[in-house]
């Protein structure tokens, strides 16, 4: 495949969502190997997807309307993106949008991370706290999980507040540890910045 345009075009009724990201994820990949900007265009569409679609419900309505012609869709597109953003990405999206796949811009992002962290080597670690890591943590855990798997890791986040005192590691089927909250015998909920040296600490114990 060396064009998104070299996608075959399926159906709702013979695939999910995730195959459907996964076959439009690998005409993506292939164009941008092709074009030499990978990288430029994984990075392009995480903010496609993060700083416009999930924080723009109108705009992630208008990409899943039917009721939207295919015309004004091309118009969205360029209104937002171009300019900004990489012609291969534009042409890509307008492609998915003449077969009624712009309601998948998710997933095909998701398929083009998990392909993209095969072809660099990379391990996906999703990593769930009560609150937001800081940066020093953040370093912390990506450098002793990249020692553990012999890998460079890529950090997906996921604030759970129910975690409390908590931190959940999972690489692929692998949980480094159920939960951390289980061993803080109740303590409440701490200040973010004193919440961060605990978990620092769990995730010692975690990673040893």
């Amino acid at each position: 495949m060396d064009t998104p345009d070299d996608v075959k075009h399926e159906t709702v009724m013979d695939t999910g969502a995730e195959q459907l990201g996964k076959t439009y994820a690998q005409a993506l990949l292939a164009a941008a190997q092709k074009a030499g900007r990978t990288e430029q265009i994984v990075d392009q569409l995480n903010q496609v997807v993060d700083q416009y679609l999930r924080k723009s419900p109108k705009l992630a309505a208008a990409f899943a309307s039917p009721r939207i012609d295919l015309h004004e869709k091309h118009r969205v597109i360029d209104k937002v993106f171009g300019g900004d953003f990489d012609p291969l990405l534009l042409t890509f999206l307008k492609v998915m949008a003449s077969r009624g796949r712009l309601a998948h811009v998710a997933a095909v992002r998701e398929g083009v991370l998990t392909l993209f962290d095969e072809m660099s080597g990379q391990v996906l670690a999703k990593v769930s706290t009560a609150v937001p890591l800081d940066d020093a943590l953040r370093a912390s855990i990506s450098e002793k999980l990249g020692t553990a798997t012999g890998k460079k890791v890529r950090l997906q986040e996921v604030v759970d507040a129910d975690l409390i005192g908590g931190m959940v590691i999972r690489i692929g089927d692998t949980v480094f540890d159920n939960s951390v909250a289980n061993r803080l015998n109740g303590i409440a909920k701490r200040a973010s910045e004193g919440f961060s040296a605990k978990i620092a600490e769990k995730f010692d114990q975690l990673t040893q």
